[in-house]
């Protein structure tokens, strides 16, 4: 496992409504991948964290880029479908080789996260200024720690249930809104040999990127996320036989005809 000075998270973001929206560019002169990022900067001061955006080439998710990616950070919400399938295949593919990943707030719709889920990972909402507090379900979680319980978040969009996600492997936090609705709002999941932190709070709308506690579950989220395996490997199919214990055989799958 890598020490914790050689942590290399990478921040993802969309970068669409930074462009077009004004309000937007206010609260987030820097964008907020860049917001993002410097929360986990703020957290997690030997971590070495950068941001890439959809626009970059390849969106910035090379081959080489996600290789040298021990967590990957990911906002999307305007443009989920302008991210290219076979980059979707390739981040799919690190994260079940072992790269953590953390899917915020609209990233729930992102084609990654359907891909890792499985299901269509619609919910309920209302896009106007509410008020959302964070409850702690799971106290002795890491990601739980150093934040109060709840969190109050003053201005924020309302994400409600049925979110249509499989069984969280943990359920960390819910959310409860004026409104009187609940939202299952962080959440973990395994697939392969990767670990995945859902949290939602955080809209383009409002500062919630800036709130010192959202930030801090991020950060922790991070940390986290982070594989404890000694290597990044594919879970491989391989044939043993008998007595054998470490050394198994290549298997190609299903019997072929023979040309």
């Amino acid at each position: 496992m890598t020490d914790a000075q050689s942590l290399n998270v990478l921040v993802w973001g969309e970068n669409r409504h930074e462009q077009i929206e004004p309000h937007v560019a206010e609260i987030y002169p820097d964008g907020m991948h860049g917001a993002i990022a410097a929360g986990i900067r703020e957290n997690l001061p030997a971590a070495q964290v950068s941001t890439v955006t959809l626009d970059d080439p390849e969106h910035g998710l090379t081959e080489e880029v996600l290789a040298a990616t021990d967590v990957l950070v990911w906002w999307g919400h305007a443009a989920h479908g302008e991210v290219r399938d076979d980059v979707v295949e390739r981040v799919h593919r690190h994260v079940l080789d072992g790269m953590g990943l953390l899917v915020l707030h609209s990233g729930h719709w992102s084609k990654i996260f359907g891909k890792l889920m499985g299901t269509s990972c619609t919910l309920r909402w209302r896009s106007e200024e509410d008020r959302e507090l964070v409850w702690t379900v799971d106290p002795t979680h890491p990601i739980a720690q150093g934040v109060p319980n709840p969190i109050i978040i003053d201005q924020q969009e309302m994400y409600g249930e049925f979110f249509d996600i499989p069984a969280p492997d943990e359920l960390i936090f819910i959310s409860s809104f004026t409104g009187g609705e609940v939202f299952r709002s962080g959440c973990t999941f395994k697939r392969g040999h990767g670990k995945i932190f859902f949290f939602s709070p955080g809209d383009q709308d409002f500062p919630v990127y800036h709130h010192e506690h959202v930030r801090k579950v991020i950060a922790n989220g991070v940390a986290w996320a982070r594989t404890v395996r000694p290597e990044r490997t594919t879970p491989t199919l391989l044939r043993y036989e008998s007595g054998e214990f470490f050394t198994g055989h290549g298997y190609t799958g299903a019997i072929k005809e023979s040309e």
